[in-house]
């Protein structure tokens, strides 16, 4: 064998060190969520940040919308909007909100 090639020893203990830093990033958040289980700050960004996320995501969508597609954009807000307030459903609305955007969009779009 050409001395370029590892030996087994150490591609066990490359694997080995692989598996334990996998196991350690994949159990962290979950040790780290127990720990701020009770805390204030968690419970705040918990009712928070969904409303932040969607605000976010919505002037992204809406940044670039030029003057012959503001219609089927604002279709779709609509509807996503008036689907979550009647059903409370985030899948549902996203998903009726789409829908009519692309609806919407083969008309004016």
């Amino acid at each position: 064998m050409p001395e370029s090639v590892p030996g087994a020893g150490y591609v066990l203990g490359a694997l080995l060190v692989m598996f334990v830093v996998t196991v350690a990033l994949r159990a962290a958040p979950f040790v780290a969520l127990s720990a701020l289980k009770h805390s204030a700050v968690v419970d705040f960004l918990g009712r928070t940040m969904p409303v932040g996320v969607m605000i976010i995501l919505v002037m992204y969508t809406l940044r670039d919308v030029g003057a012959t597609t503001w219609l089927p954009a604002t279709i779709g807000l609509c509807g996503t909007i008036a689907m979550h307030l009647w059903r409370r459903n985030a899948a549902l609305s996203t998903v009726a909100g789409t829908g009519l955007y692309l609806v919407a969009s083969a008309f004016w779009g």
